[in-house]
């Protein structure tokens, strides 16, 4: 049985973003990520990346969203891009964390839904690789969390860049797993 103390995190499995880089094996691994860890009572978490109308959290010098800024609103809260995939069958129980950066944990309440559930391993899987899963372990790893990386379960643009974090930074920090190997554990 899995440490009470564990929460799943499925990033940016958004719509504009699946469409954009992900693909259907790292989806349907995320799927089975979400359906194990309901199964074993872990709660899942899922994070998007979304601004509001007109983009006020975008600053000009923040040269990874300023394009955003310029592009219609696609990436806005209410835009069908920024809702979460329906093949991951979202639980209404299942919170949606919102946030305005590229870490989960940025200007967002993940802290607060991670202590309201006294956290102590989080357990990730998230498109891109070198995005958000990146910066939220690294973050994630400042605040003493133990962690584990899904590695069929994240996608990057870069196909080397993705082998590089999960075989030689991600394990500096985290335990990296196929998701099978994973829902095995349980």
């Amino acid at each position: 049985m899995p440490d009470a103390r564990t929460v799943l995190l499925v990033m940016d499995f958004q719509n504009g973003i699946v469409d954009r880089l992900g693909d259907e094996a790292v989806l349907a691994a995320a799927g089975r990520a979400a359906e194990a860890a309901r199964a074993a009572g872990i709660p899942v978490v899922f994070v998007r990346v979304a601004f509001r109308p007109g983009h006020p959290e975008v600053s000009a010098r923040n040269a990874a969203f300023a394009a955003l800024a310029n592009g219609g609103d696609t990436m806005t809260e209410t835009h069908p891009a920024t809702g979460i995939h329906a093949s991951l069958r979202q639980r209404p129980d299942e919170p949606v964390v919102t946030k305005r950066r590229v870490s989960a944990f940025s200007g967002s309440d993940l802290d607060v839904l991670l202590r309201a559930h006294a956290a102590e391993t989080l357990v990730l899987a998230g498109i891109a690789t070198s995005g958000v899963v990146l910066s939220t372990l690294r973050q994630a790893a400042d605040l003493d969390y133990r962690l584990t990386v899904l590695s069929d379960a994240c996608a990057d643009a870069d196909p080397e860049v993705h082998r590089v974090l999960l075989e030689k930074v991600f394990p500096r920090q985290a335990s990296v797993l196929t998701t099978d190997d994973w829902a095995k554990s349980l």
